[in-house]
């Protein structure tokens, strides 16, 4: 897979702070990081940092495209015509690989306001750009909603992401000698 933090036309000092902020919120939060903080750590003025991205809610943006990059990334090596199931894997292959995407999502799908995030908006674009292609193929069931579609995959492969810390605390109280459950996430179809 291409890493989207580094592609060969990418290595800019705005590629730097992108993927610095990453690393930041992931670890600390969006909300415990200043455009200072991250200056810092990118090794750039607070200057440069603002003409690239204006402001906090701008890089941010840049933060929410990359992982968005990374899902897309993920996807983009899977042949057309593999399985759900091959789709999921390669998703869960990139989140293993890239433990700030993960810490990232958790934190920005788990914050109260989560709802109007931005990452919510671009990751359900990009499902429903799947799902519509998986349709349209044959890959996909077409008796099925749509919409219902889009939210089992986000639930499939981000509810795995926002419950295995939960699950493996409470494997770790009561059977901490044995492998753990496999966590699965499904969505039934609400009645017509």
């Amino acid at each position: 897979m291409v890493d989207p933090r580094a592609t060969v036309d990418d290595l800019t000092a705005k590629a730097r702070i992108r993927n610095t902020a990453l690393d930041l919120y992931a670890t600390h939060g969006e909300d415990r990081i200043s455009l200072r903080a991250i200056a810092a750590e990118a090794g750039v003025a607070v200057g440069l940092v603002q003409h690239h991205f204006k402001t906090k809610a701008g890089l941010r943006n840049a933060v929410d495209q990359l992982v968005v990059d990374y899902f897309a990334g993920a996807l983009a090596e899977v042949p057309e015509d593999a399985s759900t199931a091959v789709r999921d894997d390669a998703v869960r292959d990139m989140l293993q690989a890239n433990p700030a995407v993960v810490d990232y999502v958790r934190r920005a799908l788990l914050q109260p306001n989560a709802a109007d995030s931005h990452l919510v908006d671009v990751l359900v674009d990009l499902t429903q750009r799947e799902v519509r292609a998986a349709r349209k193929t044959g890959r996909a069931s077409t008796t099925r909603r749509e919409n219902t579609q889009v939210v089992a995959v986000l639930a499939r492969q981000m509810g795995e992401l926002l419950l295995a810390p939960m699950v493996d605390a409470v494997w770790a109280r009561v059977a901490p000698d044995t492998k753990p459950p496999r966590l699965r996430v499904t969505v039934d179809e609400a009645g017509r």
